[in-house]
C-alpha cells in the first residue's frame, strides 16, 4: 500500500488547497464524479494542473449522455468537485477521486442525487439535526461473465461466516480493507455472507453525506479491484436462483449539532429510543410502500424482498412494514439505545437517493410526530401471517412507482423536479422490462 494514514486527517476546503494536496502527494490526474438517477457513476480524468480552476467552473457534461432527465438540448452540465471528499486511489497513487456537484445555468441541477441528498441535510441543519448513518452493503463475487460463484469451493448449504471461504478471498478483501483503513474509514469487520460467493465489509458511521461518498466510492472500489483479481463482483439484488439477495442496511441516527449528543438515546423510553427517534421511525413506517423506489430501485429487487425461502433457510429480507428489537426478521429493528436499522435497502440502491429518502422520511415523522405504531417481536418468517393489519411491501417495480407517485408528501420533500424525472426513468425502465419476451413464456405458453 503507498500510502498512510496520515494523508487522511486533513481533507482540502478549495481548489487551491486541493492543488497542493495533489502536488505534495504526488497525485497526477483527478476522476471528477457524479452519481445519476439511476446510480451509474460518471467521471471525466482531468490533470492536476486543470484542477483548480475544475473547481470553480466545474467539467462539462452532456447530462442526456447520461441517465438524467434532460435532452441533448440543454446546455452543459457542470461537476464542480467538492475538495474535501478526495480519495487517493491506494491501487494508483496517481490518480484521485473526488465527488462532485451538478450545476446547470449557474444553479444546482435539483435532480442529481448528491444535491437532493445536500438539501435534505440542510433542511435538518435548521431542525438542530445531525443525521449519521452506517451502511452494510452486501456483493457477489463471481466468475467474469457474472455467470455463477467463481469460488468452485464455495458451495455450502450454509455458508455464512465460513472461515475458508474468506480467506480464499483474502488477497482481494485485505486490498479493500486497507483502502478504507488508509482512508480513515475506520473498517471494522469483513465477512463471507449468507449466499455462496457472497461476502460483507462494514466501515463506521458517519455524517449522511460522508457515507454517501464513501459508499459510492467503495461500490467503484470493490468493483475494480475485483477486476484485478479476475473476479466480477455486483451488487445486484438477487443475482442467483435461490440464494440470499445483496442487501444494503443502513444503520440511522440523529446528534446534536456538534454531533456529542445522539438525540435518539433516552434510557427511560422503549428500547432505548427518544420520542424524536421514535417519530423519526414512523416517519419511516409512514412511508414505507414509497421509500421501497428509492431503496429497492430495479425490477430484480423485487426477487428480494419478496423471495421465497433461500437454501440457507432465510431471505434475511423483509416484505412487510413492521418494526422490532433486536430481531433480523422485521423491516426495521432497534439494535440497541439511539438508533435503530433499516432492512429495506438493497444493493441496487443510489448511494444519495436511499439516504435522502430516509432523511425526507423521518423529518416528516418528526415534523408530523408520527407513531410507528406497536413493536412486534415475532419471527416474521415463521410467523408473519398472524400479523393481519401490518402493509405489504410493494410486489413489483410497477407497485413501488404507482406508491411513490401516490406519496406526496415524500415527493415534495425530495423535490418535485426529482421525482418526475425519477418516475419517469422508472416508468421507462418497466415498460421496457414488461415488453421484454421471456423464454418462460414460451415454456409456459405456447401450446
Amino acid at each position: 500500500m503507498a500510502l498512510d494514514k496520515g494523508h487522511v486527517r486533513e481533507k482540502p476546503q478549495t481548489g487551491a488547497e486541493l492543488k497542493r494536496y495533489a502536488e505534495e502527494r504526488g497525485i497526477r490526474y483527478f476522476m471528477i464524479s457524479f452519481t445519476d438517477l439511476l446510480g451509474y457513476q460518471r467521471a471525466k480524468l482531468a490533470p492536476t494542473e486543470a484542477i483548480e480552476g475544475m473547481c470553480e467552473d466545474g467539467a462539462g457534461f452532456a447530462g442526456f449522455a447520461t441517465w438524467l432527465d434532460v435532452t441533448p438540448a440543454h446546455p452543459d452540465m457542470l461537476a464542480i468537485p467538492d475538495p474535501s471528499t478526495v480519495i487517493q486511489l491506494p491501487w494508483n497513487p496517481e490518480v484521485a477521486w473526488v465527488a462532485s456537484n451538478c450545476v446547470m445555468g449557474g444553479q444546482d441541477l435539483d435532480q442529481a442525487p448528491r444535491n437532493v441528498l445536500r438539501k435534505l441535510v440542510a433542511e435538518a441543519a435548521t431542525m438542530g439535526l445531525r443525521v449519521k448513518t452506517g451502511v452494510e452493503p452486501e456483493f457477489f463475487l463471481l466468475r467474469p461473465d457474472g455467470r455463477g460463484v467463481a469460488d468452485e469451493f464455495d458451495d455450502a448449504v450454509k455458508p455464512c461466516y465460513d472461515q475458508n471461504a474468506i480467506l480464499r478471498r483474502y488477497d482481494l478483501i485485505k486490498e479493500i480493507a486497507d483502502a478504507m483503513l488508509v482512508n480513515g474509514w475506520e473498517p471494522y469487520q469483513n465477512d463471507h455472507e449468507d449466499a455462496n460467493g457472497q461476502f460483507e465489509m462494514n466501515w463506521k458511521y458517519d455524517d449522511v453525506l460522508a457515507t454517501a461518498d464513501k459508499h459510492a466510492f467503495f461500490k467503484f472500489m470493490t468493483r475494480v479491484l475485483a477486476e484485478k483479481h479476475g473476479l466480477r463482483a455486483t451488487f445486484m439484488p438477487k443475482p442467483l436462483i435461490g440464494k440470499t439477495g445483496n442487501g444494503c442496511h443502513a444503520h440511522i441516527s440523529v446528534w446534536s449539532p456538534d454531533g456529542k449528543s445522539n438525540a435518539f438515546s433516552d434510557d427511560s423510553k422503549e428500547l432505548g429510543l427518544s420520542d424524536q427517534g421514535r417519530a423519526f421511525l414512523g416517519g419511516i413506517m409512514k412511508h414505507a410502500s414509497a421509500l421501497a423506489l428509492l431503496c429497492c430501485p430495479t425490477v430484480n429487487s423485487y426477487k428480494r424482498i419478496n423471495a421465497p425461502r433461500t437454501t440457507s433457510g432465510a431471505t434475511w429480507a423483509p416484505n412487510s412494514v413492521t418494526w422490532t428489537g433486536n430481531n433480523r426478521t422485521h423491516m426495521v429493528r432497534v439494535p440497541g439505545p439511539g438508533r435503530f436499522e433499516l432492512r429495506l435497502p438493497d444493493g441496487a440502491s443510489n448511494p444519495y437517493l436511499m439516504q435522502a429518502v430516509i432523511l425526507a422520511a423521518g423529518l416528516d415523522g418528526i415534523r408530523t410526530n408520527a407513531d410507528p405504531g406497536p413493536r412486534s417481536d415475532i419471527d416474521m418468517y415463521k410467523d408473519g401471517h398472524l400479523i393481519k393489519d401490518a402493509p405489504k411491501l410493494p410486489l413489483n417495480l410497477l407497485d413501488a412507482i404507482r406508491a411513490f407517485d401516490a406519496d406526496e408528501e415524500l415527493k415534495a420533500a425530495l423535490g418535485t423536479e426529482f421525482s418526475d424525472a425519477y418516475i419517469k426513468m422508472k416508468t421507462q425502465e418497466w415498460n421496457q422490462y414488461a415488453s421484454h419476451f421471456t423464454e418462460w413464456e414460451l415454456q409456459n405458453t405456447l401450446d
